[in-house]
């Protein structure tokens, strides 16, 4: 990439994409809304991003529509469902409380952002009101939300992400086992790691 040709100040990119619209200014709001509440209730995913001194993380978060509990219209309510014990973006918030959360609807082109500050908490009772099949979650996050707008469709539109007849056969792309047993010179993954798979994320989604 040229040097003459990067972008260096906020003048200059705003003088290349202009003002927003008053309508990407009038959707943004410090709370819940009303009107904004069932993007929330009924997305089954979401990306949580978070940042921290290794740097950022983007982290898919999902499960039955409505896992994501509006408390209320300046709270949100995140069960810590189990993964790979990684937890990247757990450190993150201990360190930077600051998220982004983008959610999604299957079949809808908006999608719904917020932006808030979260904490992680272990109180008995609320680890209770998230159980699932007598299990909880090790944790859930408690958003305090400073910002909410919703995204328009044209990322949809333009990638057909609901689009059934642009999905592709899982084949298509490398497995896991092949990814790990690859990276890992054989170590880890393999063949075995893939014939597992479907009985172990079946054990232990909760």
């Amino acid at each position: 990439m040229s040097e003459q040709h990067r972008i260096e100040d906020v003048a200059t990119l705003e003088r290349l994409y202009g003002t927003p619209t008053e309508t990407s200014i009038a959707k943004e709001v410090d709370h819940v809304h009303p009107v904004y509440r069932p993007f929330i209730e009924k997305a089954p995913f979401f990306v949580l991003a978070t940042s921290g001194p290794d740097g950022l993380d983007a982290s898919p978060r999902g499960d039955e529509p409505g896992f994501v509990v509006v408390e209320d219209d300046k709270t949100l309510l995140i069960p810590d469902r189990r993964g790979n014990n990684r937890i990247d973006s757990l450190r993150n918030i201990l360190l930077d409380p600051r998220v982004a959360l983008l959610f999604l609807v299957p079949g809808v082109g908006e999608t719904l952002r917020v932006n808030g500050r979260a904490t992680l908490s272990v109180d008995p009772a609320l680890l209770a009101r998230f159980a699932v099949g007598g299990k909880e979650p090790r944790s859930v996050m408690v958003v305090a939300v400073e910002t909410v707008f919703f995204q328009c469709s044209r990322a949809l539109v333009r990638s057909h992400l609901w689009d059934a007849s642009r999905q592709l056969p899982r084949s298509a792309l490398p497995s896991g086992g092949t990814i790990l047993g690859t990276l890992s010179a054989g170590k880890v993954g393999g063949a075995e790691y893939d014939a597992a798979l479907p009985a172990r994320v079946a054990a232990t989604l909760y």
